[in-house]
């Protein structure tokens, strides 16, 4: 299987060596890495330049989306910058963040897991954090989600979900659509992959009403966006946050009538939603 990687990069000199340093390490390569140099002000290029220099698979490209880091569109954004200076000869494509240590066998397992199962549409591992001297889950989602840092996604499955959405939520949305589609989501627990950054540690303040945002635009509806509120932020350990998601749904409800999703695909998301927490309640 031909992989192909793109990692959107925004200041991270300190950082992206040591990303692609694993992944010229994997046993099994990838076809192509391109990095974003993404409006960077440090010396990100200096980096890629001596990586390209050396490993011929790696390359990159300077774009400038904006300079404010919000979250979903500045980093899908990117990555298309990527992802259209590829050709199209892959069978897996992912979209990679740019302060990740893979393990050496990361690639093979993930290949192994497509090849597998020709109903796998998406596969992945799980972002650990440093804590003391110890590497922890960095847990903020349930462990069949695949966290945006780390996505692989076959091609057919990522043509046919339409590829991602320039908006927060994005990265979970594919989950979605691509269950619409009938394609499953594989994770694999023996995956350790150490996320240097914490997520959202970036995030400029403007964000804070953008994740209720991404819940009307996914046609969650009140009671879900409810629930989903209060568990993202108990999982962030911020209470406060539930009152942003809710005010951010409220606020887009009335600001906009454009949503990310159809009709039908936003039924089967309330539908799938409404499954899984009627699932843990009477496990």
């Amino acid at each position: 299987m031909k992989i192909y990687i793109v990692i959107p990069a925004h200041n991270e000199a300190h950082l992206i060596g040591k990303t692609l340093s694993s992944l010229v390490a994997q046993s099994y390569p990838a076809s192509k890495i391109v990095v974003v140099n993404d409006n960077s002000t440090d010396t990100t290029e200096d980096v890629l330049q001596e990586f390209s220099s050396k490993h011929a698979n790696i390359s990159y490209i300077n774009t400038t989306t904006a300079a404010v880091h919000l979250p979903g569109s500045k980093v899908i954004n990117a990555f298309y910058h990527g992802y259209d200076s590829l050709d199209q000869d892959y069978d897996l494509i992912c979209k990679f963040d740019a302060d990740l240590i893979f393990p050496e066998n990361y690639l093979a397992t993930i290949v192994s897991l497509f090849k597998t199962n020709s109903k796998v549409g998406m596969a992945g591992g799980f972002c650990y954090i440093a804590s003391g001297q110890d590497w922890v889950l960095e847990n903020l989602t349930n462990k069949d989600h695949i966290r945006g840092a780390l996505k692989a996604y076959r091609k057919e499955c990522f043509v046919q979900i339409g590829g991602l959405k320039r908006a927060m939520g994005w990265d979970t949305i594919d989950e979605l659509l691509a269950q619409y589609h009938n394609w499953q989501i594989v994770t694999d627990e023996s995956l350790h992959v150490k996320h240097l950054k914490p997520t959202g540690n970036t995030y400029n303040p403007k964000a804070k009403y953008k994740q209720g945002e991404a819940f009307y635009k996914m046609r969650y509806g009140f009671i879900l966006t409810a629930i989903a509120s209060v568990k993202l932020a108990l999982l962030k350990k911020r209470p406060k946050l539930i009152i942003d998601y809710i005010l951010g749904f409220l606020k887009a409800k009335k600001k906009y009538q454009d949503f990310l999703v159809s009709k039908e695909e936003g039924a089967f998301i309330r539908q799938l939603r409404w499954s899984k927490i009627k699932a843990k309640i009477f496990k």
